[in-house]
């Protein structure tokens, strides 16, 4: 731990380092008029008059650590040269103006003030016990008023160096907590994106493997078509894995390539409808309003709604039939999903063969949170329910549709 007298400040050692250069420089210019030939009528150079003049330099190392003790004794000791040696002067008051320099780069306000104005006062006695001439007066006014502006500018300097900074350091701060927030939010986008592959395949093949025993003895033309169900679900979910892992390594080697497909969209919806159906659940595409492009995060939203929803039906509904409705509304469109399965209360409806299973409603997952965060990421709803008349369940999702720059806005 570093102690510090009272008044005094502690200095780097670089700090150091340039305080006894400067004061080595200042006692290179003190010294050329004792090194310099001198005519006949002036006071002779002596080794007492030039220690007196290395006294006052010699605290200027200490410059930054007490300044305006520093300046006080440059002051006494310059006092001390004029009133007690007749040596060589000096053409400017080097060890004065560098002092005077450091209280006003260094000292607080009401200090540095307060000592300026006792170093003009100081001045005119100075100048007329030297010259008495006006001319002098003013330069010597002027040399310690630069001296104090120099000071000044400097510590001004500093601050804004400072200030520059902190802000970088701010920003630089700023910059990691929203890259770390931006991969926060990436890694919960894969994992919803991950859960509604895998459970939505895996639910499938599990529904189809457990009915193709049956289906060997009862009716092997079905069994085939349930084999080849579970295969192609499989394959999709390896096409739709591969893709995400792509995005996830695309800044990786050269030599590893990562192939960029599209998102799923609205168009292969049909697709995932055919696959529900071949596990034995009557499914209903209705498409009602004006049909449009979507965008492609729209339509990949639509597509991962409506996977989740009929994955829902497929583990836990039991349902022997599902509806799923695409409403366009001129600035909505909204998807619903409805089967015949158990309710949020309880209720239980026919499943395929005649077997009861338990509805979402007895469930918690992540799935419908799932469905509800996708709908408000694109400023939507979703809710989840009983169907029509309280029988089954319903999932419900209001997509906003842009269609103009000023919807964009608004």
């Amino acid at each position: 731990m570093r102690r510090s007298w009272p008044g005094t400040r502690w200095v780097p050692r670089t700090d150091r380092a340039t305080d006894i250069g400067v004061a080595l420089l200042v006692q290179a210019a003190v010294t050329m008029p004792f090194v310099v030939p001198r005519s006949a009528g002036l006071p002779p150079a002596t080794w007492t008059a030039y220690g007196l003049t290395t006294l006052t330099v010699l605290p200027l190392v200490a410059r930054r650590r007490a300044p305006v003790a520093v300046l006080l004794v440059v002051l006494a000791t310059g006092a001390l040269y004029r009133f007690t040696v007749d040596g060589p002067g000096q053409p400017l008051p080097y060890t004065g103006l560098v002092a005077f320099y450091t209280v006003a780069e260094l000292s607080p306000p009401r200090r540095r003030l307060v000592i300026a104005v006792l170093v003009a006062a100081a001045v005119f006695p100075s100048v007329a016990w030297n010259t008495g001439e006006a001319r002098e007066l003013l330069f010597s006014l002027f040399v310690f008023a630069a001296a104090y502006a120099f000071g000044r500018f400097t510590d001004t300097r500093k601050a804004y160096v400072r200030a520059v900074e902190d802000r970088a350091r701010q920003l630089e701060l700023t910059r990691r907590i929203e890259a770390e927030r931006a991969a926060a939010r990436e890694r919960a986008r894969i994992a919803r994106e991950m859960h509604d592959i895998l459970s939505h395949a895996v639910s499938l093949m599990v529904v189809q493997a457990e009915a193709g025993p049956v289906a060997v003895r009862t009716a092997p033309e079905r069994a085939e078509a349930a084999f080849d169900a579970i295969s192609e679900t499989g394959r999709d979910a390896m096409v739709q894995l591969r893709r995400m892992l792509g995005v996830l390594r695309e800044d990786g080697p050269q030599d590893m390539p990562s192939p960029r497909a599209p998102q799923p969209s609205v168009a292969e919806l049909p697709a995932l409808l055919e696959r529900v159906r071949s596990g034995g659940i009557e499914v209903t595409y209705v498409v009602t309003g004006d049909p449009r492009t979507l965008p492609a995060d729209t339509g990949a939203t639509v597509y991962r709604i409506v996977q989740e929803a009929l994955t829902n039906v497929v583990r836990h509904a039991r349902a022997s039939r599902v509806t799923v409705e695409l409403a366009y509304a001129p600035a909505e469109l909204t998807v619903t999903v409805t089967d015949d399965g158990q309710g949020p209360d309880g209720t239980t409806g026919q499943g395929p063969g005649g077997t009861t299973g338990q509805g979402p409603g007895g469930t918690t997952g992540l799935g419908l949170v799932g469905i509800r965060e996708r709908a408000a990421a694109h400023g939507g709803r979703a809710t989840a329910g009983a169907g029509p008349g309280g029988r089954g369940f319903q999932v419900l999702a209001a997509l906003p549709l842009v269609t103009s720059p000023e919807g964009v806005g608004s």
